[in-house]
């Protein structure tokens, strides 16, 4: 507690000496943070391998990658973003100019997630040292290799003063959420997130909360299918299901519920082979705590394909669930694993507003060749973002905002949005001397009041 002290205090002055306000520091320190994870790929494959087997080529395409390219489009889009930006001044205000002005919140908390420890740590560190803020980064614990090799690296390479990675546990996790940071950024369970939610109120910070959530797969009878099951198979066992924006559970149109289960499984033969287990395309649960829990959610009646475990290397092969019902076991958590539940259904109505009165999901995809029925799903259901034929890639795209709303999130990030979730937004006006109008001061009358209502309405 004392080290942790320590470094947030000494964060809290560096902040004050206005160095990260600088646009150049900023561009330096985000090249060198760049600089040192392409030197170091290896030692980061070699890391999240030991966590739970994820091959180099999925940790490139999956974390690597974009961090790498959240880190070049901050770097050209700075000046940018950070410029003073002139806006349309009322008449009440009149003579005078407007203007709004980007600031950094000051010291920022960022807890990450276990799933992709490095793309949830690293990508909003990007985005608050482009805001100009400190940064304390707690990974979690649970990928701990990982963890290890982001606090080796970053700690030996950056000054604590600006940027620090502090490991341990959820009592470290409390320690920390105890300090006054400006801005807390938590990516994780809802239960977690309601802690951050709280502590942040206690010190009246600023809070971006990346949860998560039942996130659904609607299957429409016009779908291609083909290409449906291509998509869906990649997106739900990518990272063994461990991914928060997932396809949680699958509802298809009854017509075509069969054949679309049967290409599904067709690719994940093709994708994982016909034993996953041996294969380098397909990771493990990061730990038996999750083994167990996932495990319990398979029903054995309802098993269509899959369901083969191997505790002792937290196994669990690409399972598919079918015939499920809404009040199943599988259903009343976020399954956070290599599980696909399938509830058939005729009528897209009804799904529909079965889905608005459960808990708002983080992601939502929708298979059809219907525009008005596209229309209609992103019109009346709400979520934190999604695709249209298509699932889990959305993520990719930096102009896109991504996080939750209600229990599965508050807030956005990604590119600009993640800018703008460490950045204070002011606004300035300034006045001119020469005139001033006389109808705000005493003596009041109706005549002023009719004249303020002209301005101001």
């Amino acid at each position: 507690m004392e080290k942790i002290n320590e470094i947030f205090e000494n964060q809290r002055q560096f902040f004050l000496k206005d160095k990260t306000r600088e646009i150049n520091f900023r561009k330096k320190q985000l090249i060198k943070l760049l600089n040192l994870l392409k030197k170091n790929e290896d030692k980061l494959y070699e890391a999240i391998y030991a966590d739970f087997r994820k091959s180099s080529f999925e940790t490139y395409a999956t974390e690597l990658a974009l961090i790498y390219h959240e880190i070049k489009l901050a770097i050209k889009k700075l000046k940018k973003w950070t410029k003073i930006r002139r806006v349309r001044t009322n008449l009440a205000n009149l003579p005078a100019k407007s203007y709004i002005m980007a600031e950094p919140y000051g010291n920022s908390l960022i807890i990450g997630a276990w799933n992709y420890p490095y793309l949830l740590s690293l990508h909003p560190v990007v985005s608050a040292i482009a805001a100009g803020n400190t940064v304390i980064l707690k990974p979690s614990e649970l990928s701990e290799n990982s963890s290890k090799i982001m606090a080796e690296l970053v700690n030996n390479s950056f000054d604590k003063e600006f940027f620090f990675v502090q490991e341990g546990d959820a009592k470290t996790a409390g320690a920390l959420l105890n300090l006054p940071f400006d801005k807390l950024f938590f990516t994780g369970g809802t239960v977690v997130g309601k802690i951050v939610m709280r502590s942040a109120a206690e010190h009246l910070s600023s809070v971006t909360l990346e949860l998560g959530g039942k996130s659904p797969a609607i299957i429409m009878k016009d779908a291609n299918l083909k290409m449906a099951a291509k998509r869906i198979a990649w997106a739900k066992f990518l990272n063994a299901g461990q991914t928060c924006i997932a396809p949680d559970y699958l509802l298809v149109h009854k017509d075509i519920k069969e054949p679309l289960l049967n290409q599904i499984v067709k690719n994940i033969i093709g994708n994982q082979g016909k034993d996953p287990k041996e294969s380098d395309a397909y990771t493990r649960i990061i730990n038996q705590k999750h083994f167990d829990r996932i495990v319990s959610l398979i029903d054995v009646k309802k098993l269509f394909y899959g369901g083969i475990t191997d505790k002792k290397e937290n196994y669990i092969s690409p399972t598919i669930l079918n015939n499920v019902s809404f009040d199943d076991k599988v259903m009343q958590e976020e399954i956070f694993g290599p599980i696909l539940p399938v509830i058939e259904f005729e009528d897209i109505n009804r799904i529909i507003e079965v889905i608005r009165k459960r808990p708002k999901p983080l992601a939502l995809y929708l298979f059809t060749g219907s525009g008005k029925l596209k229309n209609e799903v992103l019109k009346r259901i709400s979520f934190g973002g999604g695709s249209i034929n298509d699932a889990v890639a959305y993520i990719s795209n930096s102009n896109l905002p991504f996080g939750g709303i209600g229990s599965s999130g508050i807030g956005t990030y990604h590119g600009k949005h993640g800018f703008d979730a460490f950045t204070h937004y002011k606004g300035i006006l300034f006045k001119a001397n020469w005139f001033e109008p006389f109808i705000k001061y005493p003596p009041y009358s109706n005549f002023k009041k009719r004249l303020i209502g002209l301005f101001l309405e």
